[in-house]
């Protein structure tokens, strides 16, 4: 980080907030994705990140989150993010953690049970399995994923880049309490996940008419949905102006009980502070 990301961090308030069965979660939650180096991009950044991102620097992160009035984080359910979590609430750190299934794990049940462990508030089912079961002719083995989630006590989800699957999950009355719908479908085939195939990321698309299709379904879902690839992996942060503009699109589109998931790399710029304060722009004071 550059010398104005290592001095002492301003305290916010709290950023505007939603409701996820009963938890108060701010409308920006802190995106796992670079912690654990997956860019989207290519090999040369997933390197770059989670070469960066050591456990000192992914705890100085979310401090700074949190000076920033972010409370919430999401990622990967795997034993490096359980650690990351369990060091930032052994320091007395105060984000809450949104999981997801890990791909990697061929027990997703015992998945489920060691995140309830760590005290996550919400898991879902992982977005790539979700898509490659709604490509198999499966998809309604995920259903039986959330009711595993809740048996654990905890706000369930289904991740999806795909809208259709999302139309199917109410449509069919699941007992989703939320979903995690990626603006751009990465999902058009049977792919497999980045943290078990190096080339995932080769079918990954994204055009332009993708956001509305996906936030046209978010829009029609009365449970809170988070938003995820705003920023299409970094493909629409060419100027501040493109962030700007991808930012307020986003909440013009979902419904005010929804909120964006952003992956945030500290290496060059304090992203946590430049995208905070943007939404708090965007959306006003929070509490």
């Amino acid at each position: 980080m550059n010398s104005d990301q290592h001095a002492a961090p301003e305290r916010h308030a709290l950023l505007p907030t939603l409701d996820l069965c009963g938890h108060r979660v701010t409308r920006l939650i802190c995106g796992g994705n670079p912690f654990s180096g997956f860019s989207h991009v290519d090999a040369r950044l997933d390197r770059e990140m989670i070469t960066y991102y050591t456990m000192p620097r992914i705890q100085e992160t979310l401090r700074e989150c949190a000076a920033c009035g972010i409370n919430t984080f999401q990622s990967r359910g795997d034993r490096h993010q359980m650690r990351a979590y369990l060091e930032h609430r052994l320091a007395g750190g105060p984000l809450q953690w949104i999981a997801q299934t890990a791909s990697e794990f061929a027990d997703v049940g015992a998945n489920i049970r060691q995140i309830a462990a760590y005290e996550a508030i919400a898991v879902y089912n992982h977005g790539t399995h979700t898509d490659n079961c709604w490509h198999r002719g499966e998809i309604d083995s995920v259903a039986d994923v959330v009711k595993r989630i809740k048996d654990e006590g905890l706000a369930a989800g289904v991740g999806t880049h795909i809208p259709q699957v999302i139309e199917y999950a109410e449509d069919n009355d699941w007992e989703t309490d939320f979903y995690m719908g990626c603006f751009y479908n990465l999902a058009r085939q049977y792919k497999s996940a980045p943290a078990t195939e190096q080339d995932a990321y080769a079918q990954d698309q994204f055009p332009a008419e993708d956001p509305a299709r996906m936030t046209a379904v978010l829009r029609q879902v009365p449970k809170p949905c988070l938003g995820f690839k705003i920023l299409a992996a970094s493909r629409n942060c060419a100027t501040p102006q493109d962030v700007r503009r991808a930012f307020r699109s986003a909440f013009e589109e979902l419904k005010p009980n929804d909120g964006v998931v952003v992956g945030m790399f500290q290496k060059h710029q304090n992203q946590v502070r430049e995208n905070s304060t943007l939404v708090r722009e965007l959306l006003g004071p929070g509490a």
